[in-house]
């Protein structure tokens, strides 16, 4: 008989060799549950099974019968079953959780279309899932390599979408708050069913001319820099000859105090949805904000018109008078629908749909469904608040609202997963 150490490496050989097959029943029988039913079969139940299969009668009940531990290789026996019992386990373990992630429908228009595991993702607020970036932001072929620092603040990213959104829609949802939150010229986004992002993005390519609109030139002016001044405020620029209407592209403050340009990126994380909810952990989101100057003497960059370059390239100084552009109330709005329970949802008529070829109202739309078709995008165009008699054709697309179940229902309906039904035109 070998020395005890010599007898335990032999034992881990034995269980790796004999555990392999034991090991992959244990898998399949989780997975296999988890995915059909819906159900965790015991993990003791199953590592019972795999040690049985692995050839020692009795199961785990062998660790107990004395032809195994008065054996003079028990050292050996008993290492084995307890490598066979801890692969059974771990692969129970792997098979339960690949049965709960794994598509119970496997299309490929709907391998797009999945939304989020409730189970798996980061859900705050009752409906809302935080999605962060992990791994290492990686490069877009083509384009310069990222700055480090600028790769890492992509790498700590980490915003709130609405949970009902299928991945390919928060997908690029992610991608446009990157793509203006940090001024990329280019970015590729992939989501997971964990809220996951793996993000591949392109440097600035531009700086200031970037942000001025087709038609328009920047000019710079020295002058007191009103506070809390961001980028895209509309303001009045008033010379001794004139006053000039412009659009802030960014400004500087100077003096002792510290400099806050208003084309720097926001510190903090934005969000979708309402901000009276708690971010998971006891403490309020912080609010959403644009990245503002302190106030002070500086030098403000608006873009005007060409006709008024002049103007203010001819003054040293001039003075800034901020106006009203008023009250966003389509956000309004939909903060409304939120707080009653509804979202908005855009929709793509599929090929194979029961519904395609059929006008809003044969649809019945609202009656089948429980939802609302604010608008279609048709052949001719967007059409608003359509009638009974706009018919949905194959690819057309839709703006809905109503209740998420209502919601998933519809458009299971209009990419051809469910037979929809109705009557005739209202």
């Amino acid at each position: 008989m070998a020395s005890l150490p010599v007898e335990v490496l032999l034992g881990i050989y034995l269980g790796l060799l004999v555990g392999v097959i034991p090991a992959l029943v244990s898998w399949g029988l989780a997975f296999v549950f988890r995915y059909t039913i819906d159900i965790t079969i015991p993990a003791f139940g199953v590592t019972v099974l795999a040690v049985a299969l692995a050839g020692v009668n009795g199961g785990l009940l062998a660790l107990a019968d004395k032809t195994i531990t008065q054996n003079p290789d028990a050292p050996r026996l008993v290492t084995a079953i307890v490598v066979v019992a801890m692969l059974a386990m771990y692969a129970h373990q792997k098979g339960d959780t690949m049965g709960a992630e794994f598509p119970r429908r496997l299309t490929l228009s709907g391998l797009r279309s999945r939304t989020l595991s409730t189970e798996l993702a980061d859900i705050v607020g009752g409906d809302e899932v935080r999605v962060r970036v992990v791994g290492e932001v990686g490069d877009v072929e083509g384009y310069p390599p990222l700055p480090e620092d600028l790769r890492a603040d992509l790498r700590a990213v980490e915003r709130r979408f609405p949970a009902d959104l299928r991945l390919d829609e928060l997908e690029t949802r992610v991608a446009d708050r990157l793509r203006t939150e940090f001024d990329l010229a280019d970015v590729s986004v992939s989501v997971d069913e964990r809220g996951r992002a793996t993000v591949s993005a392109a440097p600035p390519f531009s700086g200031l001319s970037k942000r001025v609109d087709e038609g328009r030139q920047a000019v710079s002016v020295a002058t007191l820099v009103p506070t809390g001044l961001a980028r895209g405020d509309e303001v009045t620029v008033a010379t001794p000859d004139a006053e000039v209407a412009g659009t802030v592209v960014s400004a500087r403050t100077d003096g002792a105090g510290a400099t806050t340009p208003a084309v720097s990126q926001p510190t903090a994380p934005a969000e979708d949805g309402p901000d009276d909810e708690d971010g998971g952990d006891g403490h309020r989101p912080a609010p959403v904000r644009a990245p503002t100057t302190d106030g002070g003497e500086g030098r403000l960059t608006v873009a005007v018109s060409r006709a008024d370059v002049k103007t203010l390239l001819g003054v040293d100084r001039a003075k800034v008078v901020v106006e009203s552009r008023g009250t966003r109330r389509e956000y309004e709005a939909v903060s409304l629908l939120r707080r009653a329970g509804r979202r908005v949802r855009r929709l793509t008529v599929g090929d194979g749909s029961a519904l395609a070829g059929r006008s809003v109202g044969a649809a019945r739309v609202r009656e089948e469904f429980g939802a609302t078709v604010l608008a279609v995008r048709t052949a001719d165009g967007w059409q608003f608040a359509p009638g009974g008699g706009t018919t949905l054709d194959p690819d057309d697309e839709l703006f809905a609202v109503g209740e998420p179940d209502a919601l998933e229902g519809l458009a299971d309906a209009l990419a051809g997963r469910r037979t929809g039904t109705g009557g005739g035109d209202d």
